[in-house]
Formats: structure tokens, sequence, C-alpha cells
């Protein structure tokens, strides 16, 4: 094993998180393990997919069962609406319809 010398750094060391996110539509979009945020936190409400199981195809993990939750920012433990469909893109797209009409509520 080499020793690494005083003053080298390795790669992982060398990165710093930037705050910056994936943007889709003008919105934060982010992943993390089988839950995925879209939307503004500053706003009134942002949509959650949680990916409850996959499938395989050619050999990949594809998204099936998806739980599509559009959510309070200031207390997300306060479901506006929820549903389920199979497919992460429909769940998405359905998802973010949900979004922008909550968001168009006055």
């Amino acid at each position: 094993m080499k020793r690494k010398e005083k003053g080298s750094e390795d790669m992982t060391e060398k990165r710093k998180p930037t705050g910056k996110y994936l943007m889709y539509k003008g919105k934060p979009l982010v992943r993390e393990g089988n839950t995925i945020c879209y939307g503004d936190r500053q706003e009134k409400c942002f949509l959650i997919l949680e990916i409850m199981n996959t499938k395989k195809e050619n050999g990949i993990d594809v998204p099936n069962d998806i739980i599509i939750q559009v959510v309070d920012s200031k207390d997300p433990t306060q479901i506006i609406k929820q549903g389920a469909k199979k497919g992460l893109q429909d769940a998405f797209a359905i998802g973010i319809v949900w979004l922008d009409m909550e968001l168009l509520k006055d």
C-alpha cells in the first residue's frame, strides 16, 4: 500500500459540495437513494417520488412502482396529494402536473 505523502491529496479530498442542484424546468431535482425530490422548498409545496421497487430490463434495474406525493414545504409530513403509478416517466409527468396545479392555487 502506497503511503500518502504530506501535502498530497486524493480526488475525494479535493471535491467540495457546490450547493448547486440539477435543474429541470427551473426547479431543483435531487435524488437520494430511492427518493426523488423536485421543486423549490421556498414555494408552498414540492414533489416527492418514492421508488418502491424496480424491474430488470435488458439487465438494468428500472424503477417500476412509484409513490407520488405533493407535500407542504413548511411541514413535509403534511401530504397535499398522493397517488401511485407504474414507471418513473409517467409518475414524474403526473407529479409535475399536480405540483403545478397546487402552486397555482391561492
